[in-house]
């Protein structure tokens, strides 16, 4: 059989997971009393946050349609309900016969990673459109990513059915940034079915059979070749490996050999997605699959290795891989409890496997113990691994406020005694992602801070808002360009610390919803920044340092220290909140104290007697504080209500 291969690519919430739902209905891949929405979203997160997180692969069969003698779908008798079902009698089939190897990927920036590794793996992209929302910032993005890659792109627009729908509209837009013909655009309603066969239709015509399987002969007697393209931990089969074999064939009891990690093992098993793990006799060149390594050491499987035969050990070249990922955001990752140390580093091995865009190392604090910093793509990206450490692991988490990384250029002399080699970047320059690292203030000659180059996609009638919004960010404006007479491309070059706050939530709110953007690194640029300490009950909480511009260091302090008072609860004793800079406090804020009523007892009597039992209990009280018993418990959502101002 003919093989295709091929993604999904599209902005959040253009009905990426609802296509790939049709897709698996039609080939009769899923059977129907399995049948949900949302097939290939396996984590509760995703389903309950609507969006996917993770690229998941799936094999199907599919025939090509030849004529349908009525309507592809028909919607369920109950009309309530939004499934759908296919009435295979009512549609002619041709005899051949395809496998459809499909990648659904994520939609939103901050995993954007897991679709640059899915298009290594595949020779099609679907590029979906929403016929209401039209062209926005990450459809570019990802679109770039498969033209740097060479594969071929299918321009789609889905929901039709709705009624704004603006059809004409939106493949003007498509039109301007793919620059093919009009007949090449594919219309689809996932939703309803329509357009769906259309569609496979057209991956088995565009997209170009796998260059393996045109010499399938000759590539099997190759030593095997195989990419890692993703990876999960089972507890009794060890690190489970998603690949792409380019060359020769892996069958079960296959000894093998990772030649980035010079690892060896046995295959235990191996076999296809649909979408559940089904076990076959090999997997042959040009085919995606699984391989059950059995290597129980986390470390020696990473995305983007090789997988070849023992004997070819030393022999052959490994596969390109992937390009190292630049996290964007850094955040300590502590326990509230220092004895589940060991749960979290193996907690966070097993998720690394994952999601490969995590950086990680170890960490130490006086005061939080041991951890580790950790590196993400983004906001989202952290509270999506903080949640899946809570809920996968039962971890209690204390998060730091996430910072990025700024390089620090010294005036001469030694590197602080806590510098690594890798944070070194010259000899008189280091990276710091801790707020905690920051020098002594004499010693710097200056600081510089990461730079994106951003795309704000929206309607033109809110550039004024979008202008405003980014002059306040301090942004930097570079050009507009025109997607049709009502769409705007808005250039900028904006400090990744004033995106990663709650810069797109505002973005939002100004463009009605309406607005999205895209952004990657530029260069790093000076700037006067300081390092603001947060004191809770004259104690400082390393937990809550961070890095501020020295001229909004105020402004930044005193909507810290308010967050912190609306989320911190209430203790038997005054909280007293402060920011400050430099030893100087510029911000402060009190709890007042839950006082409990001593004198309800009294029935009577003279007033001094009140007078003793409330002055007995201000003792009392300045005694728990003097003696450490009035320590305040701050609760994870203020750290969460900080990261977010």
């Amino acid at each position: 059989m003919d093989i295709r291969n091929f993604c999904i690519i599209a902005h959040i919430d253009h009905g990426k997971s609802t296509l790939a739902d049709r897709f698996l209905e039609l080939t009769g891949t899923v059977e129907k009393r399995k049948m949900k929405e949302q097939v290939l979203d396996m984590m509760d997160l995703e389903r309950e946050r609507g969006i996917t997180i993770k690229l998941q692969p799936v094999r199907m069969i599919y025939r090509q349609i030849l004529n349908s003698k009525s309507e592809t779908l028909n919607k369920s008798q109950n009309t309530n309900s939004k499934s759908l079902e296919f009435r295979n009698s009512d549609l002619e089939f041709a005899g051949s016969e395809y496998i459809l190897n499909l990648i659904d990927t994520p939609g939103h920036v901050d995993f954007n990673y897991e679709v640059s590794r899915s298009l290594a793996a595949v020779e099609g992209a679907i590029l979906l459109v929403d016929a209401a929302q039209g062209v926005q910032a990450q459809t570019l993005a990802n679109l770039y990513l498969a033209v740097e890659q060479g594969l071929t792109i299918i321009p789609v627009i889905n929901k039709i059915d709705l009624p704004a729908a603006n059809v004409e509209k939106v493949k003007k837009e498509i039109l301007s940034i793919i620059g093919c013909s009009a007949d090449e655009i594919l219309l689809c309603s996932a939703k309803t079915g329509e357009g769906v066969a259309q569609i496979l239709d057209a991956v088995i015509s565009r997209v170009p059979a796998p260059v393996e399987t045109r010499f399938i002969a000759s590539l099997r007697d190759k030593p095997l070749r195989a990419l890692i393209f993703d990876s999960f931990y089972d507890e009794y089969r060890g690190v489970v490996a998603y690949v792409r074999v380019k060359d020769g064939e892996v069958k079960k009891g296959d000894k093998i050999f990772l030649i980035g990690t010079r690892a060896s093992s046995e295959v235990l098993d191996c076999g296809i997605m649909k979408p559940e793990l089904n076990s076959t006799d090999g997997l042959a060149a040009g085919e995606i699959g699984y391989i059950t390594t059995g290597l129980k050491i986390i470390e020696d499987c990473r995305v983007g290795d090789t997988i070849t035969n023992v004997e070819s050990k030393g022999k052959i070249e490994a596969l390109a891989g992937y390009k190292q990922v630049k996290p964007m955001v850094y955040a300590g990752v502590f326990c509230r409890d220092g004895s589940e140390f060991n749960e979290l580093r193996e907690a966070i091995g097993k998720l690394k496997l994952n999601d490969a865009a995590l950086i990680y190392e170890p960490e130490n604090s006086p005061v939080l113990g041991f951890g580790f910093r950790c590196g993400f793509l983004g906001l989202l990206h952290l509270e999506i691994f903080q949640e899946r450490l809570r809920r996968e692991f039962g971890l209690d988490l204390v998060v730091t406020v996430p910072s990025v990384a700024y390089k620090v250029v010294l005036k001469g002399g030694k590197f602080p005694t806590h510098v690594r080699q890798e944070q070194i970047v010259s000899e008189n320059e280091y990276l710091i992602k801790n707020p905690n690292e920051f020098p002594d203030p004499s010693q710097i000659e200056r600081m510089e801070e990461p730079i994106m180059s951003v795309d704000i996609v929206s309607p033109k009638e809110y550039l004024g808002h979008i202008m405003t919004l980014v002059q306040e960010s301090r942004g930097e404006y570079l050009n507009t360009e025109f997607l049709d007479e009502t769409r705007v491309i808005l250039h900028y070059r904006m400090p990744l610390a004033m995106l990663i706050v709650d810069f797109y939530d505002k973005l939002k709110s100004a463009t009605s919803g309406y607005g999205s953007m895209n952004y990657e690194i530029f260069k790093y640029k000076t700037a006067e920044l300081v390092k603001m300490d947060i004191f809770v009950g004259d104690e400082i909480v390393e937990a809550l340092s961070t890095i501020v511009y020295k001229d909004s260091a105020f402004n930044v302090g005193k909507k810290i220290v308010q967050s912190l008072k609306d989320t911190i609860p209430r203790h038997q004793f005054v909280v007293k909140l402060q920011a400050g800079v430099g030893g100087k406090i510029i911000a402060a804020e009190r709890i007042s104290a839950l006082r409990k009523d001593v004198t309800e007892k009294l029935y009577g009597g003279d007033w001094t007697r009140r007078q003793k039992l409330l002055e007995k209990q201000k003792k009392g009280k300045k005694k728990m504080m003097a003696f450490g018993k009035g320590r305040v418990n701050i609760p994870p959502e203020a750290f969460l209500a900080v990261m977010k101002r």
